[in-house]
């Protein structure tokens, strides 16, 4: 049975550093909320080593109440609070990256924050200490960067919180951060999220031993609050399932586990809740929660995709971006606003809403590691190799396209595996959709799969601006392994994320006898592209209807010839006859057509709707 107490603060504790390195900054550090600091010092370790040409530097931003002790350094080091993602031939690899992570501003670990010395009254700041913001702690993050003389950052990576400064970074700084990773993160928090902070600052205002903020040098400080704050937040952090897999299916609810606090345990949740409290005084301050919380409630990037847009237009890198299914604190739907904000700004991303009952502290646990950790070092690799092949493109230039790929398995392709009896490498109908797409059109490939005809296109013309949309998470993961642009919806609610004529074409191979909105869908493709191309099962193909009406049966057709009728995905059974007649009805113009005997591997130019197992179809307005 696992320990109900463990939690993502199992990694941390009050522990010295003894890794950890100091820069401090003479002179006035001016904040966006007009107070001023001085001579600001911030803590940091690295990983790795720095290469020679100083390109290999992953940036790192923790959490709200995280520390720059993101991994251990060695066995006899205490693990990090991301050891599970970073160190050597982990998912950031330190063998090959140089790993930098800061303490925030405002924090209690070694960074200057209220319980630092004030130089002007040689005591500590407290109550006096300035109101800081996440766009602060991204400008003391550049300097720490510019005095070790880095001036390329290969990626940014942060989750919560830390995904809020991977933001600023990439607008404030675009010409210094090739990639952005977030992770459970939005562009400003919502009124609820806003809410439990607003009653954890009262947890610790209202403490009688709080003494106004300046309880520094006294018997006791604000510990009541404080835990209360923390026991606060601990609940935003999981959801009702992982409470129920925590406290009813792994532990009796009501038989708690027996520890020395003054709080109420007489339920599992109870003890597990005072014990994240009581362990939480041990290692952080309340001034230091207030100000942290304060920066995060300041945040604010938007809160709808026109303004996100315009604060993310200036940035110029790739973006990988992930939420987790569960996360009710900062939910999904503020990630996928990011992306549609980057969408509408033909930015380059990729974003998959991570199916887990973990809640926001999902990118903390090893639950769901191999999607999140392997996504990320996937991305990361890609975008190192692709550096490498920009510095010399006669040497290596083949890791563009093939390395770190996932191989593919007949069984992982499902219905985007041909059912023509070849590997998906010989795939006629890719063949002849590439035919009809000229050599550096933009391409938007809906229900992409593993990014088959991506991968091709852009083998084809690495010039072509290429994006696929997807909804399975497993799709998605292939794709980024790829190097591939994927975000992750479902084109049943259209393609409002995308502008008008935003792609000279849009695909939908072998996906429109699954989908549930055809004309919705067809319509959507038509305003997004200047020009859509179908593919699908011709049902009319004569071995086909011979079987049906010689024996009475379904036999399994197109795309997906090796399901049943019973377990196939597709929803309708259409002819090429039926969608020359449907596209007549809409008004839509035929402009090429291509059928294929799949089952022969051969173009089909006589009496296509009898004697073509598929049908491509290129369409306009």
């Amino acid at each position: 049975m696992a320990d109900i107490f463990e939690s993502s603060d199992s990694q941390r504790g009050a522990f010295e550093l003894p890794y950890a390195k100091s820069r401090t900054f003479p002179g006035t550090f001016t904040l966006k909320r007009g107070g001023r600091l001085e001579d600001v010092t911030v803590v940091y370790e690295t990983y790795g080593e720095l290469n020679e040409a100083k390109d290999n530097v992953i940036l790192l931003s923790h959490a709200l109440t995280g520390d720059s002790h993101v991994a251990r350094h060695d066995m006899s080091d205490n693990p990090g609070w991301w050891d599970i993602l970073i160190g050597p031939g982990k998912s950031i690899d330190t063998n090959r990256y140089f790993v930098i992570c800061t303490n925030n501003l405002g924090s209690c670990r070694g960074t200057t924050g209220p319980v630092s010395v004030n130089p002007a009254t040689g005591k500590p700041y407290g109550a006096s200490f300035p109101e800081v913001t996440m766009e602060d702690n991204v400008k003391l993050q550049k300097m720490l960067l510019d005095e070790l003389g880095i001036r390329k950052l290969l990626a940014v990576v942060g989750g919560s919180v830390g995904g809020m400064m991977c933001l600023i970074w990439a607008a404030q700084y675009p010409d210094m951060v090739q990639g952005a990773v977030t992770l459970a993160t939005s562009p400003c928090l919502t009124s609820q999220a806003i809410a439990f902070d607003v009653v954890g600052r009262n947890a610790i205002t209202s403490d009688p031993n709080f003494h106004g903020g300046d309880y520094y040098g006294k018997e006791e400080g604000p510990s009541v609050g404080l835990a209360i704050a923390r026991m606060l937040g601990h609940i935003t952090y999981l959801s009702r399932e992982s409470m129920i897999r925590k406290f009813d299916v792994e532990t009796d609810r009501c038989n708690a586990r027996k520890i020395e606090t003054q709080f109420e345990t007489e339920f599992a949740v109870g003890s597990y809740l005072a014990h994240q409290g009581s362990k939480f005084n041990e290692r952080f301050d309340a001034n230091s929660y207030i100000t942290l919380t304060y920066a995060c409630d300041f945040m604010d990037f938007g809160d709808n995709v026109p303004e996100i847009a315009e604060n993310l237009a200036s940035s110029k890198c790739k973006w990988l971006i992930m939420s987790f299914s569960s996360d009710w604190l900062l939910p999904p739907y503020q990630s996928a606003q990011i992306v549609d904000a980057l969408i509408s700004q033909k930015k380059a991303v990729s974003y998959v809403n991570i199916q887990s009952d973990a809640g926001h502290d999902a990118f903390l646990l090893p639950l769901q590691l191999s999607t999140y950790g392997g996504l990320i070092e996937h991305f990361v690799n890609n975008l190192h190799d692709s550096l490498m092949t920009e510095q010399s493109r006669k040497k290596d230039i083949h890791l563009v396209t093939d390395v770190h790929e996932t191989p593919c398995s007949p069984s992982d392709l499902g219905t985007f595996q041909d059912g023509f009896g070849r590997s998906h490498d010989g795939r006629l109908d890719f063949e002849s959709i590439l035919e009809l797409i000229p050599q550096h059109a933009s391409v938007l490939d809906l229900g992409c799969g593993n990014g088959d005809l991506l991968k091709r296109l852009r083998q084809r013309s690495s010039k072509s601006r290429l994006m696929g949309v997807e909804l399975s998470e497993r799709c998605i993961q292939k794709c980024v392994a790829r190097g591939l642009d994927v975000v992750q919806k479902d084109i049943n609610e259209g393609l409002k994320a995308f502008h008008d004529r935003q792609y000279e074409y849009v695909v939908l191979s072998c996906t429109m006898q699954t989908i549930k909105e055809v004309e919705h869908v067809l319509e959507e493709m038509l305003r997004v592209g200047r020009f859509a191309i179908v593919s699908f099962p011709n049902s009319a193909y004569l071995p086909w209807r011979t079987r049906l009406f010689k024996d009475g049966k379904m036999p399994k057709i197109g795309c997906d010839s090796e399901k049943s009728w019973f377990n196939t995905k597709d929803l309708r059974f259409l002819t090429l006859a039926d969608f020359h007649q449907f596209c007549d009805e809409k008004g839509y113009s035929v402009r090429r057509q291509i059928a294929l005997d799949t089952i022969k591997g051969t173009k089909v130019f006589q009496n296509p709707n009898d004697n073509a197992s598929m049908a491509i179809v290129e369409l306009s307005r």
